[in-house]
């Protein structure tokens, strides 16, 4: 089937083990704080219809309509939780993410000729990697 493969497959959503369908890190881990309604309205309806991998195929009109929400509406709790990066969009997919800590990527150190470098410049290289 077209558009089945997940949009971000390395974060393909696992149920967790705890007796929930919804991930108890969302509230431990601090996911809910500073969202407004709206987003965790629909963050909830999107784990409750999204199937084992959190992707759903609902429209924006269907979401309208169970939501009774307007078109702007649903566009800004939905960039909320895309800025949150508790789901991915791309027209007409919902995927659901895993909310396992995304580990920022290593960046390299730029060598200089044999040249020591210091503690301090490591770590704050290391420091802007994880920005």
């Amino acid at each position: 089937m077209r558009g089945r493969e997940p949009i971000v497959p390395q974060r393909r959503r696992r149920i967790p083990p705890q007796f929930s369908w919804v991930d108890h890190r969302l509230v431990r881990d601090g996911h809910v704080q500073g969202r407004n309604a709206p987003a965790l309205a629909l963050y909830l309806f999107l784990v409750t219809v999204a199937d084992a991998d959190g992707l759903s195929w609902y429209s924006e009109a269907t979401l309208c309509r169970q939501l009774s929400w307007s078109g702007p509406q649903l566009q800004i709790a939905r960039a909320e939780l895309q800025q949150a990066a508790l789901i991915a969009y791309r027209k007409p997919l919902y995927q659901v993410l895993d909310l396992a800590p995304v580990i920022a990527p290593i960046v390299p150190l730029p060598r200089r000729g044999g040249e020591a470098v210091s503690v301090g410049e490591i770590l704050h290289h290391i420091m802007e990697g994880a920005r």
